[in-house]
This record gives C-alpha cells, structure tokens and sequence, in this order.
C-alpha cells in the first residue's frame, strides 16, 4: 500500500478519536456519575501520563530498528485498553483505567507524526499537512455517523432515557467502536514504508543535547503554555454545553462547525507556512483559540456559541501542523521521534494537567464561563508574544545523530 497506507492511518486512528475525544467526559458525568473536579482529575491522567510516555515511547522509536513497529505497538496498547473502559465503574476504576489507556495514546500522535515526517521525505514540511487532513477527515467522519447510529442502536435495545439518568444510556458503546478502529489503523501501521529518514537512529543520551539548543527548548515552553490556555476548556467544553441546555446532538453539531473548516485549512497548511512560517501558523492558532474561548465565556447567545467553533479549525491548523513542523526544524532527523515526544510531554502533559485541574476547579467554585475567560484571554496574550518567545527555527549539529549510528 506503501504511502497511502499514512493517510489510512491518520483516517482510522483520528476517527476513533471523533467518538472519544467530544463525548468521554460527557460519559465521565452523565452515565458514570461522576462531578466535575472528578471529571477533571479522570481527563488528567492523558496528560499526566504524558509526562512521561511520549519522551519514553519516542526514544525507544529512535533506538528501534524499525519506528513503525513501535507506532504499531503503541496503537495496538491504546486500542486494549480503551475496550476495557466500558467495563469499569466508579470513580477508582475509571481512574486507573484512563492512566492505562494514556501509557499508550500519548504516545501514538507524536509517533505518528514523527513516522509521517520521516517517510515523506524530502519536501516532508509542506507536503506534511495534505497526509494529516486525513485524521481530520476521520474525525469529522465519526463525528457525524456516531450519534444517530448510537441512537440506532439505542432504539433497537429499548435504551430510553430515564429521569435522573444519563440522556444517552448507551454511550458506553462508543468504547468498543472507538477500540475496532484502532485495531485497525494498527494493521495500517504494518504496511507504511520504511524509508531512508525512518532509518535514522540515536545513542543513549543523545537526546540530552537538546536540552542546550534555544528554540528547541523555547518551543517546549510554548507549547505547555498554548496548552495551559487551551486544554482545560477543551477539556470541559461538553459541560459547558450542557450547561447550555444542550446534550450529545448539540456537540455533534458544534464538532462539525469545527472540523470542517479545519480540512482546507490543514490540508493547505504548506501554503501558509511558505508565507509566515511555522511561528506564524503557531501564533495564528493560539489567536484563534484565545478568541474561541473569550466569546463562549461572555456571550450567551447559542448561535454566537456554535459561529465561533469555525475558529477550531484554525487553532488545530496551527498548533496541530504548526508545532511538529517547528520541532521538526529544531532538532537532528535521528532525534525526530524523541522531539515530538518532548513537545507533547511540555504541552498535553504537564500544561494540560494543570489546564484541565484549574479549569475543573474554576467551574466548580467559580462559573461555568471562568475557565473560559481565563484561557481566551491568557492564549491571546500569549499570541502577541509569539515573535518574542519563539527564535528563528535553527537545526543543532549535532553530525552522530544525524548521520544514523546505532544505539549501544
């Protein structure tokens, strides 16, 4: 299948997301009971475990002999593990659960993302967007046709919704969906190309010379406060829509708003980057989210809500295309997958531990809309700084990584 098998990847894995990602902490409170600061402490164990997952899975894949085998065992672990959540209930076992599950998903994006990299080769930056829309295509994809096939499914058992109980009983369906997916963009995985960039490997400790190049740890810093900013609210965003007084049907809707400017808008991010670079698609993308979250926190206007999801796909075009292609500048080739494991243990790990603690606690004690205002306005501070926190990308020499040696 070769290079098309990248795109099928993306498609399935992302697709799987499009079920988890929108709806899991609308499962966390309506069907499995849980408040608010639980439902933050649950979607924190994603980012906990990415204090250390993806800086684990990413240097085992640049010491590997082949980095598609470990992003096919990554996945294959995420996939096991989300399966089981439908099992478990209680606050303890939902727990533990979601920190099985996030030893494994975190590190599957900067995996992929590296492996994509790596096999497009030359030309890998501009053509780099054009292979990603195609998660964003599954994501939307699943998006649509979950909820009306769940309220199939629903109907068929004689599911109804029950006073003081969940609106949708049978949301645990989405677990073993979301799980057939990943199973299948692991056999995906087995068939995507192992070209010359992919074979490029590092010693131990040779990841610690990044730690003395500027932009590469100015980049990690950047990206746990986009995070900070964004997470939280994202995180909590099914709450606030049901804070609303809309449900399932209401966030489908809103998801699509989302994803479907966010296709043109990733596919031609090589377009973009030509003009302002990975720094301007970056800045561009937290402006966006900043601006997103301010006006769901001072208006209360649903159809003012739903027009400013348009902006989310600005805000993944930027920081979900802007951020690997600014990594990917900074550090050695042989170095690639241990990068992006770095940047997302500065970003969905520890700013999004204390994004989504904050922002649950926020909303418990504070407001529905404080999170919100708070993360608007801090992101959109943290766009106007974008050119002084963020140098010129500049790769570190560092020739024994970069000319392929092997681990010890």
């Amino acid at each position: 299948m070769g290079l098309p098998a990248l795109s099928i990847y993306w498609f399935l894995y992302l697709g799987a997301l499009g079920i988890l990602f929108p709806f899991f902490s609308l499962y966390l409170s309506d069907n499995a009971g849980l408040s608010a600061t639980q439902v933050g402490v649950v979607v924190t164990m994603s980012p906990l475990l990415a204090l250390v997952a993806p800086t684990a899975w990413g240097q085992l894949a640049d010491r590997a002999r082949s980095r598609v085998r470990v992003l096919a065992l990554a996945t294959l672990g995420a996939a096991v593990f989300t399966a089981t959540l439908a099992a478990l209930r209680g606050f303890a076992p939902l727990l533990a659960g979601a920190a099985a599950l996030a030893a494994f998903s975190t590190g599957v994006v900067p995996l992929i993302v590296s492996v994509t990299l790596g096999a497009l080769g030359d030309g890998a930056l501009h053509r780099f967007g054009l292979t990603r829309v195609w998660g964003t295509v599954g994501f939307l994809v699943l998006v649509v046709v979950f909820p009306p096939a769940l309220h199939r499914v629903q109907a068929i058992r004689g599911l109804e919704p029950q006073v003081g109980g969940p609106a949708e009983p049978g949301l645990a369906l989405m677990f073993p969906v979301a799980s057939v997916l990943m199973l299948a963009a692991v056999l995906a995985a087995r068939v995507i190309p192992e070209r010359k960039e992919l074979a490029l490997h590092a010693r131990r400790g040779d990841w610690l010379e990044l730690r003395r190049h500027a932009p590469f740890v100015r980049a990690l810093g950047f990206a746990f406060c986009a995070s900070l900013f964004l997470q939280g609210p994202m995180s909590l965003f099914p709450l606030y829509v049901r804070a609303r007084g809309g449900g399932l049907d209401s966030l489908s809707r809103m998801w699509i708003l989302m994803l479907l400017p966010e296709i043109p808008l990733v596919a031609f991010a090589g377009t973009a980057l030509r003009r302002v670079g990975p720094r301007g698609l970056l800045a561009l993308g937290v402006a966006a989210g900043g601006l997103r979250w301010l006006v769901c926190g001072l208006v209360s206007d649903r159809r003012a809500i739903y027009a400013t999801q348009l902006l989310h796909g600005v805000t993944v075009a930027g920081l979900g295309v802007g951020g690997p292609l600014y990594v990917e500048s900074v550090v050695p080739s042989g170095l690639r997958s241990t990068g992006q494991g770095l940047n997302a243990v500065a970003g969905v790990g520890v700013g999004a531990i204390v994004s989504n603690v904050a922002a649950g606690w926020l909303m418990d004690h504070v407001s529905t809309t404080a999170p919100f205002l708070v993360g608007g306005a801090g992101a959109l501070a943290l766009a106007a700084l974008t050119p002084v926190l963020l140098p010129p990308p500049r790769r570190p020499r560092l020739p024994a990584v970069d000319e392929g040696r092997r681990g010890d």
